[in-house]
């Protein structure tokens, strides 16, 4: 393994000159900067973690907090984290994933072992009990979702409020009049969590400015609960044309429901599903989506605390617009 020894030998410095350059606690003339630098290039040398760490004051690891609940699409979350190692990776920071529901303990426990330099928070609640903790963390903070009460705090997420209205608003303007909405588990929405009540607060508010009738029902991960929001949807409106889903877990249960049932995608029933792009492209019928963009979301949200990290205090809240991308699964309500 590479040391710093060798490092010093191969640029004919001193290794406390090395240590200088990596460290930036001394200034080192461009020259000697240079041959540091490409000596540490040439041999591969990667400083020690713990080594880096006690001469910066800073580990260079940022804390993903995603709980990892039954009710969530562990395969969509994975994608943000994907999105966000790889994004800490070009700033040269390590991820620690932290997975447990603990609720503010984990935060408290991250910000006390200093053990990473920021935190990224996912599964944001409208009302995050946890709010009070990331204000008085010694450490940026940077939340994907949005709370309702905000201030003072650094957030991004694709703008959910707009996507619901985008949703009902593209339905509408094919000339659907009865629409319904099957939305994440009952647990989601009783958590409050940010995503979930900001769509349904857009699809409702368009919905109720266009004049349509709605329906909405959350839907458990199982065809059995596709199955049966299904029934309840077309038992309280049996005219229904244009059904939004803003749960990729059960889109294949609901289309294969539909198949059974002998309903036709979209001649007689029009179909939006919010969900990444690929996932909408790779179902029985080409879905016309509501990107889910957890790779953007993940890249601006480790910018963002980077920035932070850099001196950057000030508060922002990132709302990135829906894109609405239309396939095969909509089209006119039938006659």
């Amino acid at each position: 393994m590479v040391t710093i020894n060798d490092v010093a030998a191969a640029a004919g410095v001193a290794p406390s000159t090395v240590s200088y350059v990596i460290s930036g606690k001394r200034s080192i003339s461009p020259q000697t900067r240079q041959l540091v630098e490409e000596s540490i290039r040439k041999l591969g040398y990667h400083p020690h973690a713990g080594a880096r760490a006690l001469a910066s004051s800073r580990t260079n690891v940022l804390a993903l907090v995603v709980p990892l609940r039954t009710d969530l699409n562990v395969a969509v979350v994975m994608q943000f984290v994907t999105s966000v190692v790889t994004a800490a990776r070009a700033y040269d920071h390590d991820l620690l994933l932290l997975t447990k529901d603990e609720g503010a303990a984990a935060l408290q426990r991250v910000a006390s072992a200093a053990i990473a330099d920021a935190l990224i928070v996912m599964d944001v609640e409208a009302g995050d009990p946890r709010v009070p903790v990331l204000l008085a963390l010694d450490r940026p903070v940077v939340l994907i979702g949005v709370p309702e009460h905000r201030a003072g705090l650094t957030c991004v997420d694709l703008d959910f409020t707009a996507a619901g209205s985008a949703c009902v608003a593209h339905l509408a303007d094919l000339g659907h009049r009865r629409i319904a909405l099957i939305g994440p588990s009952p647990a989601v929405y009783q958590r409050g969590t940010s995503y979930a009540t900001r769509f349904l607060g857009g699809f409702n508010r368009t919905a109720g400015h266009r004049g349509l009738r709605v329906i909405t029902r959350p839907c458990n991960h199982s065809y059995e609960a596709a199955s049966d929001a299904l029934d309840e949807l077309f038992t309280q409106d049996p005219g229904i044309t244009g059904l939004v889903v803003h749960n990729e877990a059960v889109l294949p249960a609901l289309l294969s429901e539909l198949r059974h049932r002998g309903l036709r995608v979209p001649d007689d029933l029009s179909v939006i599903a919010v969900c990444p792009e690929t996932m909408g492209e790779q179902q029985s019928v080409a879905l016309t989506t509501v990107a889910i963009p957890a790779e953007e979301v993940g890249k601006q949200a480790v910018e963002m605390v980077v920035r932070s990290l850099g001196g950057h205090t000030t508060p922002e809240i990132r709302l990135l617009s829906p894109r609405l991308t239309v396939r095969d699964s909509t089209g006119a309500p039938p006659a």
